[in-house]
């Protein structure tokens, strides 16, 4: 019996909330569709927040730019150490041609915010690890795997950014030992990167908008700006798009399309038929939520505003979208039809998604989906 080829591309299969919030010792297994399912205050929320802030780290942000608001995510009780520090560890495994790979990141909120240890291992083997030594100096002592003369190679890293996302620029790779880390790493950054974090917000997507990037914002209020692009990009796309927009729309659709209005702006607009149109400004709440998401599963990072590494051909890197609140204002059909859109999707390897949801129910009739339940 032949062995099932491994998928090369990166992707992250765990998310590890080790102390987080409410999440404490908590692991959350992902496949190509998962379902975060638990009531309010079950912790959803804050298991996207994780991964958010995990991706943009592995794109090179800094700690400031990735927590404003540090404190609020220590545990509520946790305890100060003796030298009053208190602080949040989250960690994820990336699944690629490398193997799994390990990523586990300590942060201290308290007294002052900064990485105080990172772990990044494959294979029972740890490939870099750092440490705060000294609390006077803004870095970490660091080590990575060389396997040369010497075992491992030591040498301070910045105490803001993730270690992980540095090395491409650290490690020579002079050595098999230094290969390994380098792609254990990279593929970690690949597969944190590509990261669509969205909430569409309906009361900003009535309102004509100015043309722009055409990519896809946060809160889907540039709805009308990406369809002016991405209708004539792509027919197939678009013609899957309608199909869906038709079965989560009430009343006739045969197009969905933008129109410049001359001043700069652009409006969406539905195509009833018979020469008759629908601003989108007409469409209920759960109804412009249910066409923000499918055009976000319908299309790619060229659309949306992601961080995309633009030096991985596209046939190794994926996109994954999350969605906080995703039932929200849906109904069943509307719900169930996006559920089998994302399915079909990341079949085809186009999408991962992860979804918080109220309910799991509508994930019965969707196909594959990993549901994660969550308890208040």
């Amino acid at each position: 019996m032949a062995t099932p080829r491994r998928d090369p591309r990166p992707r992250v299969t765990e998310l590890r909330l080790s102390a987080f919030a409410r999440h404490r010792g908590a692991s959350f297994p992902l496949g190509r569709v998962t379902l975060l399912a638990g009531p309010s205050g079950s912790g959803k929320s804050a298991v996207l927040a994780a991964y958010e802030a995990l991706a943009r780290l592995g794109g090179g942000a800094s700690l400031a730019e990735v927590f404003p608001d540090p404190v609020a995510l220590v545990p509520e009780r946790a305890r100060p150490d003796a030298q009053r520090r208190r602080g949040f560890r989250i960690g994820c495994t990336a699944d690629g041609a490398e193997g799994p790979v390990r990523l586990d990141v300590a942060v201290q909120a308290e007294p002052e915010l900064r990485i105080v240890g990172e772990r990044l291992t494959a294979g029972g083997l740890v490939l870099l690890e750092t440490a705060l030594r000294d609390p006077g100096r803004r870095t970490v002592q660091a080590a990575w795997h060389t396997a040369g003369s010497a075992p491992v190679t030591r040498a301070p890293l910045p105490d803001d950014r993730l270690g992980t996302a540095l090395l491409p620029l650290r490690v020579a790779g002079k050595t098999d030992g230094q290969r390994q880390v380098l792609a254990a790493a990279e593929q970690m950054v690949v597969a944190l990167r590509s990261v669509f974090a969205c909430d569409p917000r309906p009361e900003d997507m009535r309102t004509p908008v100015l043309t722009g990037s055409g990519r896809l914002l946060r809160g889907c209020d540039n709805l009308a700006d990406v369809l002016w692009r991405t209708r004539s990009e792509c027919g197939r796309r678009h013609g899957l798009l309608v199909d869906a927009v038709r079965t989560g729309c009430a009343g006739p659709v045969t197009d969905l399309l933008a129109e410049p209005l001359g001043d700069g702006t652009v409006r969406a607009l539905l195509d009833r038929g018979a020469g008759h149109r629908s601003e989108l400004a007409r469409l209920g709440d759960g109804e412009l939520r249910y066409l923000a998401l499918a055009l976000v599963l319908f299309t790619g990072p060229g659309v949306l505003e992601v961080d995309a590494p633009g030096e991985v051909p596209d046939a190794m890197r994926g996109l994954t979208v999350l969605a906080d609140g995703f039932d929200r204002c849906l109904d069943p059909r509307q719900r169930a039809e996006l559920l089998r859109t994302a399915v079909m999707m990341g079949e085809r390897g186009h999408i991962r998604f992860v979804g918080a949801v109220s309910d799991a129910a509508c994930a019965a009739e969707a196909g594959a989906i990993t549901v994660v339940h969550l308890d208040a």
